[in-house]
């Protein structure tokens, strides 16, 4: 059992070292504005990536990459991203440590 194990595991490391090297290659454009693990914008403006919503994250590009929201900067970012990277992006940036705080579940129901 233990060898399979060893198996699988090693025939995963190359998908999960891929995964992991494209991430900060496609995530260096939203750290020009959005700082490093889009946790600390240049500009009080600018949104903090870090830590919100993957579903959120892939919204929000989606919108720019079709015009539905209105800014030019994040228009042309967001038009050469496919479906695909804009999915990897949202995911990178949810699993981010950032400032932002959304209670539990857990933490509504112990308040009351």
């Amino acid at each position: 059992m233990k060898r399979i194990a060893t198996i699988v595991l090693l025939g995963l490391a190359p998908i999960a070292a891929f995964a992991q090297s494209a991430v900060p290659e496609k995530a260096a454009a939203c750290a020009a504005c959005h700082g490093e693990g889009g946790a600390k914008p240049i500009a009080p403006n600018y949104p903090i990536l870090a830590g919100q919503y993957a579903n959120y994250l892939a919204q929000a590009l989606n919108e720019y990459r079709s015009g539905g929201r209105k800014n030019p900067v994040m228009a042309a970012q967001a038009a050469t991203l496919t479906d695909a990277d804009i999915q990897v992006l949202a995911q990178y940036f949810s699993e981010q440590e950032g400032p932002l705080y959304t209670p539990s579940l857990g933490d509504a129901a112990a308040q009351n």
